[in-house]
């Protein structure tokens, strides 16, 4: 479901750090290593295949990872991209 300014806004609080660029959600998410931030990336990967949806991810600076949600095909901000996050934000609980 395509969602408004007002709606990503809304959803964007209950997520920690994540912000909206006006065209994908993000976030940096920092590690303590190379090794945890590539472990990291893994993770999310394996989280975003189950889900058929695929995140724009940039590893960085040794130890970030960057990831840029929206449904490319819809060209904009949905549900899913807010699945997905809470996905990944859980997955950094785990991790940290």
């Amino acid at each position: 479901m395509l969602l408004s300014k007002i709606d990503i806004d809304k959803n964007i609080k209950s997520l920690h750090g994540w912000t909206f660029n006006g065209v994908d959600i993000e976030k940096t998410f920092e590690f303590s290593d190379f090794p945890e931030a590539i472990a990291f990336i893994v993770k999310a990967g394996i989280e975003a295949e189950k889900m058929g949806h695929h995140p724009d991810i940039l590893l960085h600076s040794w130890n970030k990872v960057k990831i840029m949600l929206s449904t490319h095909d819809q060209g904009c901000v949905t549900e899913t991209d807010f699945a997905l996050a809470t996905k990944i934000e859980n997955l950094t609980k785990k991790l940290l």
